[in-house]
């Protein structure tokens, strides 16, 4: 997994999952996902927050097997964000 520095990352479509547990963010990203492939959004922002790390190695695996994703990494300046690029 490599960090991003995008300049543009607060003008991508997000998600804050601040406060969510596993299950529920789960739900919430692949809704978001869903979403964003219809409105033809193919760059998103999932911001899950620093903590202990449990939100962003649930999502990150949920990623790896979302064949909806072609990639994610961890923004360069933030770690509690991860930008993903979804298939067009």
């Amino acid at each position: 997994m490599t960090k991003i520095d995008d300049p543009f990352i607060n003008i991508l479509p997000q998600i804050d999952l601040h406060g969510e547990d596993s299950l529920s963010s789960l739900i919430l990203v692949d809704q978001f996902i869903n979403d964003n492939i219809k409105l033809r959004n193919y760059k998103i922002v999932l911001i899950h927050g620093k903590g202990s790390g449990i939100l962003r190695k649930t999502i990150h695996k949920y990623l790896k097997n979302d064949k909806r994703v072609v990639e994610y990494k961890i923004d360069n300046l933030n770690d509690g964000i991860t930008v993903v690029t979804l298939r067009g």
